[in-house]
């Protein structure tokens, strides 16, 4: 029987969004009185967004791309969960804010979407979730407008390596029950299915999409406490060291469609 990976991870992030809801990692309490959910490295890199039409792929509830429309962006925001986007909703009428919430997996919002933006972006705990980044990439290429940028920050895979999990690409995921990252998991968990990307295999998709990769960054510091082993470096964020050296955390990468 083929794994139906869709349900599994419907299901399960289902489950961990009415968590994270309450959580002090996610804060919405403190996002509801004005405090972005952007980090450094995504305003940075995405720049000026104002009157931009910014889609946001993988958006959970909706933080980021909510805040990304405090900056001025016209916001759309995609997920698979349908709790996700219903909460992503409540908070966008709750502040007054402009957005657009899709319910939706990745692969058939790219068949079915007619809409091209100025800015993609994607970022945090993406690319696992899905199991061919060629259809991933030619949804992102298919969503930009001539001359519109792409822009993923994503935790890196060689952490990934150090946890035990394969670096290179896999066609059978890892099947596996886990709770969530945040520091309110209760102890339930569900299953999961995810798969390993290495970096030259995300590069290589959006190039063959038809994309112009225009920068490549890795950092040794992530802005979240969610992994086992970090330590904090005051005005850094969590850095990770394997043997007295620091492990790549994210990486970046911006991109654009010309044609």
């Amino acid at each position: 029987m083929e794994l139906d990976y869709l349900r599994l991870n419907k299901e399960a992030w289902d489950k961990r969004t009415a968590v994270h809801i309450e959580s002090k990692f996610y804060d919405v309490e403190a996002f509801k009185q004005g405090k972005s959910s952007l980090n450094a490295i995504e305003l940075e890199q995405v720049g000026n967004v104002a009157g931009k039409s910014l889609l946001d792929l993988q958006c959970h509830f909706g933080l980021d791309t909510l805040s990304w429309a405090r900056l001025g962006a016209k916001v759309t925001g995609v997920d698979l969960s349908p709790t996700a986007i219903e909460q992503a909703q409540c908070l966008s009428r709750d502040l007054g804010l402009e957005a657009r919430f899709i319910e939706s997996d990745i692969y058939e919002f790219g068949e079915n979407n007619t809409e091209q933006y100025d800015v993609v972006f994607t970022s945090y705990g993406v690319l696992c979730w899905l199991p061919d980044l060629s259809r991933w990439a030619k949804t992102v290429a298919g969503a930009l407008k001539v001359g519109g940028e792409f822009h993923l920050v994503e935790f890196h895979t060689f952490n990934d390596l150090l946890y035990g999990y394969s670096y290179f690409p896999s066609e059978e995921p890892d099947i596996e029950e886990e709770g969530t990252y945040t520091e309110n998991c209760d102890g339930t968990t569900s299953t999961m299915a995810t798969w390993p990307h290495p970096l030259s295999e995300v590069i290589n998709a959006l190039i063959q999409a038809g994309l112009r990769i225009d920068a490549f960054a890795e950092y040794p510091f992530s802005p979240y406490n969610c992994f086992e082993g970090l330590e904090y470096v005051e005005q850094k964020g969590y850095q990770l060291l394997h043997k007295g050296q620091q492990v790549p955390l994210l990486y970046a990468i911006k991109a654009t469609k010309d044609c």
